[in-house]
């Protein structure tokens, strides 16, 4: 038994969800979103609710069921309210700026570097911080970690790009192994 599958979604208020042909089709005030149903799951509306139930008794049938529903339970999340995952730029230098649609990041390298954000997905830019904007989870989180992944922070003197909050361990540097050595050896 799922304890995530077995839970209902409610629907919010502007939010409208319909079944059609092994899809879901769900539409509200951010925009829409189409996911389609995983085998062995069955899906149905009954009282402002969204049902997600296994129809058979195998592994991949109960691993579907909760799948199933923490899919949908995003999918009506990000139509009412939508996502965002914000990153901070750190370092002497760095900067970002939108250009339109488009992000532009300077960020040590000897140009700079352009980042066009797909379909459905907002950015913008105020001062260190990116956000980044839109209906669907699992394309917000994705666009996001392709930014980060552009100059990721590096272990010696943070210097790049991180989530907002991640925790960088820095490391010593030589100058602090080799004071220390430098005594014994002379």
């Amino acid at each position: 038994m799922s304890k995530i599958g077995k839970k209902p979604i409610e629907i919010p208020a502007g939010v409208n969800i319909e079944i059609k042909d092994s899809r879901l089709e769900i539409k509200g005030k951010e925009g829409a979103l189409s996911l389609s149903v995983l085998p062995y799951t069955k899906v149905e509306l009954k009282n402002n609710q969204v049902l997600v139930m296994a129809e058979a008794d195998e592994k991949q049938a109960r691993s579907n069921w909760g799948t199933m529903r923490a899919l949908a339970q995003n999918a009506v999340l990000g139509v009412s309210g939508g996502f965002t995952k914000e990153l901070e730029i750190q370092g002497i230098g760095y900067r970002a700026a939108a250009e339109g649609a488009n992000l532009v990041l300077n960020i040590g390298f000897s140009h700079p570097v352009k980042f066009t954000p797909p379909a459905g997905i907002k950015i913008s830019v105020e001062k260190n911080l990116i956000k980044v904007s839109g209906v669907d989870k699992n394309l917000v989180g994705e666009v996001a970690a392709k930014i980060r992944a552009l100059k990721k922070p590096e272990p010696y003197k943070g210097k790049g790009i991180r989530y907002k909050g991640e925790v960088v361990k820095i490391k010593a540097g030589k100058k602090a192994v080799s004071t220390a050595g430098a005594g014994a050896a002379a």
